[in-house]
C-alpha cells in the first residue's frame, strides 16, 4: 500500500496594509507545494489507504460514486475517529450531464428521545450526557447512505467497492506515528472497555509501524456486502439494538428498521462568474455559504490582498451576520419552515452589507437584522456541534464529481463499541439543542428549530460544495470542523477565486472564524501575529487556538480539494497539510 507524501513546515511572511488602504499588497505570502496533478481522475482524502481504495475503483471502470463509496467504507477502517459505520453524513453528487443530487444520511433521534432528556430536575444540562456513553447516539445513517449511493448512482457492485475496506480490516494497515498517537491521546478511544480493547490494546498502546487489524469490523463489513439490510433489519441490527436496550440506551430495532436516506435537491447560487452547487438543510452550511458570498460579492476583495486586515475584517463581519441567521432560523426541513429564499436574496445581502462599518467591528449584541426580509425570529437555543468529521472529494474521467462529508460528531463518537461489531457509535445527539426554546413562528408542534424531537435530524454545518464554470466542474471542496466548516469552505473559495491561490496554498492557509456568539475571532495558532495586532487595534477580541499549550498544534478543519486546471484540463488535488497521513491520488 502506498505511503502518504512527505510534509514540510511552510514559512509565511506578513505585509501589513492600513485598514482602509485598498491596494494590491498581499497580507500573507504563501510558499507551499503545488497541487498533485492527474490527467484522468482524482481522489483526495485525509487517509492515504482510503484514497488508494477510491483510485482502484476508478481504474477498475467505476465512476466517481463508486470511488466515493469505496473511500467512505475504507475510512471506517483507517480513520475510525471520524470515518464510520456508526455515524452519518452527506454526499453531494453531480454527474457529467449536470444532474445534481444531495444524499442526506444524517443520524436521526431515536423514537424514545425527549426534549429534556439531557436536563436534570432543575432543568439544567447534565454535562457529558449527550456526548459520552450509551445515551449520546442517534440512529446511524452511514451504511444506508453509502449503500444507497452505490446502488442508485454507481456502476460497480457493492462487493467490488467494499473489497478494499474488508481487506484493510482483515489484513490490517500500517500506522503512521500520527495515526498511532490518535489512538493514544483520545479519551473516547479508551473510555469504555470494548473501545479500549480495540484502539488501545488494553494498555499495550499502538506505535508507529504497527499493523492495525480489526477482525470484528471485517466480519461486519462482510455481512453488509452479503446483505446491506442486515445492518438495519437483520443480525447486526439485533446486536446493536439489544446492546443499547440492555445498557440504558435509546436505539431500538424499530428505530433502525425505520431509517431512510433522503435524496434532496442541492442549493444553487453564484459568485464571481462561478455557479455554486451546495448543501441544503439539514445542513446549515450551504445557505450560510450562499448568503455570505452574496454579501462579499459587493466588495473587490482581490484588490485588498490575501488576508489583509481589511479583507479579514469584511469576511468576519459577513460571517457574524450570516451565523446570526443560521442560529435563529435553521433546522431539519421535515420539522421547521425556513426562509431559505429570503436568506439567499441578493437584496437582503445588500441590506446586510450596508450595516458593515468599514473601519471597525459591530458588536454582536448590537447587531440588528435588516427589516422587511425575514419572518419573525423563533425563540431557539442553538446546539453545540463537535469538530471531528472527515471530508473527501472525487472527480472521474468523465467529469462526474462527488463531494462528501460524514461524521461521528466527536472524536471516536460516544466511545461505544457494540461487542462483536467492531465499529464506534456516534454522539450525534449532542448536535441538537439540549435545552431549546419555544416553537417557531409557524406554530409547528415540533417546530423548535434545533430541539430534540423523535425521528428528527440534527442541524449540521457540513458543507460539501462544488463550483462550476460554464457548466463544467471547476472546484470540489469541503472540510470537517463543526461550526468552523462553513467559514473554512468560504475562505477556501475566496482564497482561490479572489486571491488567486492555488488549491494547495488555499488548503494550507491560516484559518480564522467568527460565529456571531461568542463575540470574538478565533484564529489558528500559526495565524500571523502582526495581523492579530491590527485586528485587536480596531476593536476585535481574538482567541488564538492552543496558544497556552505547546503540544497543541492549534489548527482546525481539513480541506480536501480538487480543481480543474482551466488551461490544461488536468485535475489538481490538494490534501490539507495539517495532518500527515492523507493523500491526493489520481491517474
Amino acid at each position: 500500500m502506498s505511503q502518504p507524501r512527505h510534509r514540510f513546515q511552510r514559512p509565511t511572511a506578513l505585509f501589513l496594509v492600513p485598514m482602509m488602504t485598498i491596494c494590491a499588497s498581499a497580507a500573507v505570502a504563501q510558499k507551499a507545494e503545488e497541487p498533485v496533478r492527474a490527467k484522468h481522475a482524482m481522489v483526495v482524502s485525509i487517509q492515504h489507504d482510503a484514497a488508494d481504495a477510491g483510485v482502484a475503483m476508478l481504474k477498475a471502470g467505476g465512476n466517481a460514486v463508486d470511488a466515493a463509496v469505496a473511500v467512505g467504507f475504507a475510512l471506517a477502517v483507517t480513520f475510525p475517529q471520524a470515518g464510520n459505520l456508526g455515524g452519518g453524513g452527506f454526499m453531494l453528487i453531480r454527474d457529467k450531464s449536470g444532474q445534481a443530487h444531495f444524499l442526506d444520511y444524517r443520524e436521526r433521534a431515536p423514537e424514545a428521545a425527549t426534549a429534556d432528556m439531557y436536563l436534570d430536575a432543575q432543568k439544567n444540562v447534565v454535562p457529558g450526557l449527550s456526548t459520552q456513553g450509551i445515551k449520546a447516539s442517534g440512529v446511524p445513517g452511514s451504511v444506508a447512505g453509502l449503500v444507497y449511493a452505490e446502488k442508485t448512482y454507481g456502476k460497480l457492485t457493492l462487493k467490488q467497492v467494499m473489497a478494499p475496506a474488508i481487506t484493510l480490516a482483515s489484513e490490517g494497515y500500517v500506522l503512521t506515528a500520527e495515526e498511532a498517537n490518535n489512538f493514544v491521546v483520545n479519551k473516547a478511544a479508551g473510555r469504555l472497555p470494548e473501545a479500549k480493547r480495540i484502539f488501545q490494546r488494553d494498555g499495550n498502546l499502538y506505535k508507529e509501524g504497527d499493523r492495525f487489524v480489526q477482525p470484528e469490523l471485517a466480519k461486519t463489513l462482510a455481512r453488509i456486502v452479503a446483505d446491506p439490510d442486515d445492518f438495519y433489519k437483520g443480525e447486526i441490527a439485533g446486536k446493536l439494538a439489544d446492546y443499547f436496550q440492555q445498557n440504558g440506551g435509546l436505539i431500538t430495532r424499530k428505530d433502525l428498521a425505520a431509517y431512510k436516506v433522503e435524496d434532496r435537491k442541492p442549493l444553487t447560487g453564484s459568485y464571481r462568474g462561478y455557479d455554486i452547487v451546495t448543501a441544503p438543510p439539514p445542513s446549515s452550511g450551504g445557505i450560510v455559504l450562499l448568503e455570505t458570498l452574496n454579501i462579499l460579492s459587493g466588495y473587490d476583495l482581490s484588490k485588498m490582498g490575501d488576508r489583509s486586515p481589511q479583507q479579514v475584517h469584511l469576511l468576519i463581519e459577513a460571517f457574524r451576520r450570516t451565523y446570526m441567521d443560521r442560529n435563529d432560523y435553521l433546522g431539519d426541513p421535515a420539522y421547521v419552515s425556513m426562509p431559505l429564499k429570503q436568506m439567499a436574496d441578493p437584496a437582503y445581502a445588500e441590506a446586510w452589507r450596508k450595516t458593515i462599518d468599514p473601519l471597525k467591528p459591530t458588536p454582536s449584541k448590537e447587531l440588528v437584522r435588516p427589516a422587511g426580509f425575514l419572518p419573525p425570529v423563533p425563540t431557539v437555543a442553538t446546539g453545540h456541534e463537535s469538530t471531528e468529521t472527515t471530508h473527501f472529494s472525487v472527480v472521474d474521467k468523465d467529469g462526474n464529481a462527488v463531494s462528501s462529508t460524514y461524521t461521528l460528531n466527536g472524536l471516536f463518537g460516544s466511545g461505544v463499541v457494540v461487542p462483536g461489531l467492531g465499529f464506534v457509535m456516534n454522539n450525534e445527539m449532542d448536535d441538537f439543542a439540549s435545552k431549546p426554546g419555544t416553537p417557531n413562528m409557524m406554530g409547528l408542534v415540533q417546530g423548535v428549530a434545533n430541539g430534540i424531537v423523535p425521528g428528527k435530524r440534527p442541524l449540521s454545518s457540513m458543507t460539501p460544495t462544488m463550483l462550476l464554470k460554464k457548466g463544467k466542474i471547476a472546484l470540489v471542496l469541503g472540510s470537517p470542523g463543526g461550526s468552523t466548516i462553513i467559514t473554512t469552505v468560504i475562505s477556501d473559495i475566496v482564497s482561490v477565486v479572489d486571491n488567486g491561490l492555488n488549491i494547495q496554498q488555499a488548503a494550507d492557509a491560516p484559518r480564522f472564524h467568527n460565529q456571531f456568539l461568542p463575540d470574538r475571532i478565533d484564529v489558528e495558532k500559526n495565524f500571523p501575529l502582526p495581523l492579530i495586532d491590527e485586528l485587536t487595534k480596531i476593536g476585535y477580541t481574538v482567541n488564538r487556538a492552543g496558544q497556552f499549550d505547546e503540544k497543541n498544534p492549534g489548527v482546525w478543519g481539513d480541506s480536501e480539494m480538487i480543481a480543474v486546471d482551466p488551461k490544461t484540463g488536468e485535475l489538481l488535488g490538494a490534501d490539507d497539510q495539517r495532518h500527515h497521513f492523507g493523500k491526493a491520488a489520481g491517474y
